[in-house]
């Protein structure tokens, strides 16, 4: 069974850093992809960047291009989003996801499969 554990959330002013963790477990598949999402309150999940795992290829939304950026350790099984220059509008839940089959990659979220319960991250200004 496929269980992801998001950690590293917190609180952090404008301009600050944090990198997330997503710890996966029972992942098998040789192609697929990692994604991290995130819901502000009041708004539509939304895909922020996704890895392809056996290429480590990267793709972004354009609100976080430049500033965050998605990377795999595959010794730990753990998928990371390190965050930097953060926003009041990046506050949100971020959310690690786990597509099965993937063959392109794809920041919506039907493409994904399993997801992880999820990480508040709050940015004042």
């Amino acid at each position: 069974q496929v269980q992801l554990v998001e950690s590293g959330g917190g609180s952090v002013q404008a301009g600050g850093s944090l990198r997330l963790s997503c710890a996966a477990s029972g992942i098998t598949d040789s192609t697929s992809c990692m994604g991290w999402f995130r819901q502000a309150p009041g708004k539509e999940r939304e895909g922020v960047a996704t890895i392809y795992t056996p290429r480590r290829t990267t793709a972004y939304a354009d609100s976080v291009k430049g500033r965050f950026t998605i990377s795999q350790d595959n010794a730990k099984n753990t998928v990371y989003l390190q965050m930097n220059s953060l926003k009041p509008e990046d506050t949100a839940v971020y959310y690690c996801a786990y597509a099965q089959s993937c063959w392109r990659l794809d920041l919506r979220t039907s493409a994904f499969d399993y997801w992880g319960q999820g990480t508040q991250v709050t940015v004042s200004s």
